[in-house]
This record gives structure tokens, sequence and C-alpha cells, in this order.
């Protein structure tokens, strides 16, 4: 008897069909360009976060090249002469 046949006289809905790889149906941007919507809609919710920890990043940075650098003795400022 086959998984299919044994789940039916047991009265059990039908196996989901698990792939490994998800086939993204959506449209084509163009019908020449090998992108959909879905990869669109994903880079730019993906450079939207990159910026966001570029914007934190250079925070991190002026803060401590303005603040922490001179008051651990590592630099002096030169507008502080």
């Amino acid at each position: 008897m086959g998984e299919a046949k044994r789940r039916k006289t047991l009265g059990l809905p039908p196996k989901k069909n698990n792939t490994k790889t998800k086939f993204d149906d959506s449209p084509r941007l163009f019908e020449w360009l090998p992108f959909t919507i879905n990869q669109r809609d994903n880079l730019i919710k993906l450079s939207i976060k990159a910026s966001w920890f570029g914007i934190g990043g250079l925070v991190i940075l002026w803060i401590v090249v303005r603040f922490i650098g001179p008051a651990a003795g590592w630099w002096t400022l030169a507008d502080s002469l």
C-alpha cells in the first residue's frame, strides 16, 4: 500500500509537497530581464536595511573620533589647540 492510499484510508489529508527549492512565480519586471517583482522588493528591503546599518556605523565612528579618542588621549582635535 502506498503512502497516499494509506493516508486516504485513514482519513488523513494528503502530504504537502516539501520541495527544497521554492519557485518564484511572480511576474518579471521585463520579459527580457530575469528578475521578478518579488526579487525587486527583496532587494529594496535589503538596501534599506543596509543603509540603516551604514548610518549607525557612521554615527558610531563620529562619536569615537570626536569624543572617545580625544578623551582617551589617542589624539587631539585640530580645533582645540
